[in-house]
């Protein structure tokens, strides 16, 4: 499903269905940390009930099943849903393909809703409301984010400068840290209770990084066929240039914390 948006990549279309098979094998990255963090919050633990909205191929339902939350997962795209499923296969995990604009869960559902690598794609005046509706009354959503660091990282910075060649418009690139941005109509049934920002190395292969890259939205989600062709070769020619077999890539990791408030009750 073709997806566009004028403040992301200047309105050039982009389709997370088209890259589904690279963002199974290649996108499943986050360090034990990435987790840990999560449960220090006493998150997605045993005995409660999670929404992952723009759940992909399930990365967060299926690398956090294991401490015992009842996990349900959405994504706007089928291609994504089917991955999630395939993965997921021996998970008590359910699995739904329908934007998140578009969630009809009953209300009080949920103990947390999480949301990593994709709360700016959606529209949060419609999504608030839903997301506070669906949300038990000490309810959470919990906000993800990683990212590489150009700046810091040489081989990220190369990566990203050929990504730009063949997508100019992309808006992905020249990332440094910050905290995860939330729109204003959040504070209206919302307060942010934590947030941290913090380092992380991301180990790769050259065929690993080259999977990651090529599965961002300025390159498989968005190029033709014969443009992602000629681009893997270019930047797989750069990296036995410029990479080790083996080798880190500086990132840092994000976590905002939202807690329904109290007086709108």
């Amino acid at each position: 499903m073709n997806i566009t948006d004028k403040n992301i990549d200047g309105g050039k279309a982009f389709d997370w269905g088209k890259t589904s098979a690279d963002y199974a094998k290649f996108r499943d990255i986050y360090p034990r940390e990435f987790y840990d963090k999560i449960i220090s919050r006493g998150l997605c633990i045993n005995g409660q009930k999670v929404l992952d909205v723009g759940t992909g191929t399930g990365v967060l339902p299926r690398n956090m099943y294991r401490y015992g939350a009842k996990w349900i997962g959405t994504d706007i795209s089928e291609n994504q849903i089917e991955q999630a499923k395939i993965l997921s296969k021996d998970m008590d995990i359910d699995y739904y393909s329908l934007p998140t604009e578009k969630l009809d869960f009953s209300q009080e559902s949920f103990d947390v809703i999480t949301a990593c690598q994709c709360f700016w794609y959606f529209n949060h005046e419609e999504v608030m409301p839903e997301f506070f509706r669906m949300l038990k009354p000490d309810g959470r959503i919990l906000i993800l984010y990683m990212a590489w660091l150009p700046f810091e990282d040489e081989i990220a910075k190369a990566s990203e400068k050929l990504v730009l060649k063949y997508s100019p418009l992309w808006s992905g690139a020249g990332e440094t840290v910050h905290p995860i941005f939330i729109p204003d109509c959040y504070q209206e049934k919302f307060e942010l209770v934590y947030h941290e920002e913090y380092p992380l190395k991301v180990h790769f292969t050259r065929e690993s990084w080259n999977g990651r890259m090529k599965a961002c939205r300025g390159i498989g989600a968005s190029l033709g066929e014969e443009e992602i062709r000629a681009w893997e070769r270019e930047h797989m020619e750069l990296l036995e240039k410029i990479a080790p077999a083996k080798f880190d890539v500086f990132h840092y990791g994000a976590i905002a914390e939202l807690k329904v408030r109290k007086e709108v009750f």
